[in-house]
Parts: structure tokens; sequence; C-alpha cells
């Protein structure tokens, strides 16, 4: 028993290394997240409560999780811009849990359409605050190859956080009345933010290469590398059509479950969320884990394992909107959920690794404005439309497996084509020397006029510097 808690160990410590200042800043980063989803899903969970309340089509109960979204995008640059300007990032940090967490719990006032859309839609500042910064400040606490299994952490809050969400959310709806649901579920964060005070800053690109710390590339600078670094595109494009789809699935979930299968606003959220932990969890490990084992055996294998995975749940997820029977249904749920999650730990891996410290934040923060503004921005509006003119939900929710097979194959595309061989990128930044990739193969050197480097880690599409 010893040997084996010794393993254990060992491999844990392999994974995240020893520093406990980094270690903490990750748990609360990680809770504070679990928050942030789960304020997010709370309106998914009793959308025919306010529908009703309120006086709403299906459309409309969907739009404010698209304005909620429209600000989010729009917030994150601006976040990032700050940060890289060198604003605190801790009181940025404070500044937006306050906001969203505040804002999420005067949903509790609403008395009309408008009003619950602009409550719903200033969470989405808040949140982009948290998100944008958060991701950045984790990257700077670990090195590269330890990112990927401290991002597994921080992302498993997010089917925790949303599952908390269903199942409160519909709890608490039921039985208090779905007001009740913002107002107890937002106030907490109020309180939480103070954890914020306990983390240490350790500065930007502490484990980076020492000549971009402290430089800072200009918005015009980033996206014209970014719009050259193919693994940063074929990232993109894939998490937009799989946030599409995980999107409306999200929002709409519950409510099918109730009209089509006979269920509880109140089971439904329970078994909603259930599956989300079970699934969420477990797809997020297996997903990471996987990826880093297939490493030594094929090329780009953190799309491999992403593109692998969301091919059959797309295929699950079908077969879920054709039969109808509630346990099949929720069976099926929890195994599309596994592998619909599996992507999470590696893209995001991928994501802070690509690019250069120097424009982490915006790369990050484009990214969420794109994965969001053609994702889960506009899907849950797009099937409440479908659903209103066609007078059917579940002809509506087809497109959601739809779309999740085309990220499945676009990221199989990205797998498949060989992006390194004869390959030279020149990364320039503002009195920055050229740095120079050659890569052949796996093998992927890294030059500049001083710095000369080689990696085998074939994830590394671009210098991490």
């Amino acid at each position: 028993m010893g040997n084996t808690w010794q393993g254990i160990k060992a491999k844990a410590t392999n994974v995240f290394g020893t520093n406990r200042k980094a270690h903490v800043a990750v748990a609360i980063f990680t809770g504070l997240n679990l928050l942030n989803y789960l304020d997010r899903y709370v309106a998914s969970s009793v959308k025919d409560l306010f529908k009703a309340d309120l006086g709403l089509t299906d459309a409309e109960t969907s739009i404010p999780s698209t304005t909620f979204l429209v600000f989010y995008i729009i917030s994150g640059p601006i976040f990032a811009a700050l940060v890289d300007r060198g604003v605190n990032r801790k009181a940025l940090l404070v500044f937006g849990i306050l906001f969203w967490t505040i804002s999420s719990s005067l949903a509790f006032f609403s008395v009309d359409f408008w009003s619950f859309l602009v409550f719903r839609t200033l969470v989405g500042v808040g949140e982009a605050c948290y998100v944008t910064i958060a991701l950045v400040m984790i990257s700077d606490f670990y090195p590269p190859e330890k990112r990927n299994g401290v991002l597994i952490v921080f992302f498993i809050a997010i089917p925790v956080g949303g599952a908390l969400g269903f199942v409160m959310g519909g709890a608490i709806g039921s039985a208090l009345g779905w007001r009740y649901s913002f107002l107890i579920t937002g106030i907490p964060g109020i309180f939480l933010s103070a954890l914020i005070f306990f983390i240490q800053d350790p500065g930007r690109g502490a484990f980076d290469d020492a000549s971009e710390k402290g430089r800072q590339a200009s918005w015009l600078e980033a996206i014209k590398y970014l719009s050259k670094n193919s693994t940063y595109i074929w990232l993109n494009a894939g998490t937009i059509l799989i946030t599409f789809g995980i999107g409306g699935l999200a929002d709409w979930m519950p409510t099918y479950l109730v009209r089509y299968q006979g269920i509880s606003l109140s089971t439904a959220g329970l078994l909603v969320g259930a599956a989300t932990v079970i699934g969420g969890v477990g797809g997020t490990v297996l997903g990471g884990y996987f990826a880093e084992r297939l490493k030594g055996k094929t090329r780009e294998s953190y799309f491999a394992i992403s593109s692998w995975t969301a091919l059959p749940a797309a295929g699950i997820l079908v077969t879920l909107l054709l039969i109808d029977n509630a346990t099949g249904v929720i069976i099926l749920v929890v195994f599309s959920q596994i592998l619909l999650w599996c992507y999470n730990g590696p893209i995001n891996a991928l994501l802070v690794n690509c690019v250069p410290v120097s424009m982490r934040a915006r790369a990050i923060s484009i990214y969420v404005l794109l994965i969001h503004m053609l994702g889960d921005a506009i899907s849950p509006s797009i099937i409440g439309a479908i659903s209103d003119a066609t007078g059917s939900l579940r002809h509506a929710m087809f497109l959601s497996p739809a779309t999740i097979a085309m990220a499945g194959i676009v990221w199989g595309f990205a797998w498949r084509i060989n992006t390194f061989k004869n390959v030279m990128t020149h990364v320039p930044v503002d009195d920055t020397p050229n740095l120079t990739i050659r890569c052949d193969g796996d093998d992927i050197e890294i030059e500049t006029p001083d710095v000369k480097r080689q990696s085998s880690d074939p994830m590394l599409t671009s210098p991490d510097v």
C-alpha cells in the first residue's frame, strides 16, 4: 500500500511539480471557475419557469445567453489589453468576480424581458475578466510541459460547475421560484472573491524565455502572427464548431427532457447535472491522459485525441435524439459527455503553448472572442428560432451533433496534415530579434541570434517563449 501511494505521489509531482504557491493558486482559480460556470448555467435549468413568468417565446429565452456571450466576447480583449499594459491582475480578478456575481444575483429583480436581458448580459463582462486573466496567470505558474496536466484540473470545474448550476437551479426553482435560483447561487461569489488575495502573482512569463518577459506585442503584430500560426487556426476552427454544438445542448437539454421524456424540471436538472459531472470530469481527465500517452506514437496527439472523441460523440447524440426512453437518453447523455469533454485539456494546452508570452493574453482573448461569437453565443437562439418555426425542439437540436461532427473532421484534418515539414516561421516582436523555427518531422529547432534550442515535442508548433 505504501509503495502504491508513493507511486501515485511521484506521478503527481511529475505532472504538477512541487511549487506550493502555484498549487494554492490553481486550487483557488479552479474553485472560482466552478462558481463561474454554476452561475452561467442556472438560466438553462429554469428556462421554462421564467419563460412562463415573463411571457417569452423559445427564441426569447435564449437571447440573454447570446447577449451574455456577445459582451463576454467584447470584454475579453479589453481586459487582456489592460493586463498587457501592466494593470494589477489581482485587482482586475476581484473586480471581475464581484461584477459577475452581483449581476447574476440582480436577475432576482427582473420584471420583464429587457431587465432580465440586461442583468444576464452584464454577467458576461465579469466572467470575461476572470477567465482571460486566470488562464494567463495559471500558464505563468508552470513550464510548458506541465500545463496540460494543470489545465485539466482547472477545466474540470466547467462540467462540475455546470452540473451544480443545473442541479441547484432546478431544485431551487421548483421549490422557491426561478428568481431565487439566481439570488442564492450568485451571492456566495461576493464573499469568495476575497480568495484572490491569497494568490501570489508570479509575474508574466515566469517560465518563458527571458528575452520575451516584459515585452508587449501590438494587436496588429499579434493578429498578423496568429493568422499565420497553423496550430492556432486549426484549434480555433474546431473549437468554434464544438462550442456551437455543446452550447446548444447545454442550453436546451433540460427543457428537452421535460418536454419529450416526461421528466420533472427538478429531476431533469439533477440528471443533466449528474451526467455532466460524470462525463465532464471523466472526459477531461481521460482526454488529457491519452493525449500525453499518444505523444510518442503519433504526430499531433492533442489534435488526434480531440478528433477521435468528437466524431463518436456526435453519433451518440443523434441516437439520443431519436429514441423515446428516458433511461436510455440519460445513459447516452453520460457517454456523449465523456467524449465531448476529452478535447478540453489538450486543446487549451495547445492554445497556451503555441504562442509566445508577449502575445499570450491577446491570443487567448481572440480565441475566446471567436469560439463564443461564432459558437455558443448564437447556437441557443438559433435552435430556439428553429424550434419556434418548426414546432419541434427535437428537430432543432439535431444541429448540435452536426457541428460537433464537423469539429471532429477539422481536428482530424489538422492531425493528419504535415504542418511541420520544411516550415520556417518568423515571429516579429518590437525590439526583439526574429525567432526562427525549423521543423523536420518531430524535431523542432528554435533559433535567435543568441539562442538555439531543440525540442522533440511535436505539440510545439510555434515557440513557447
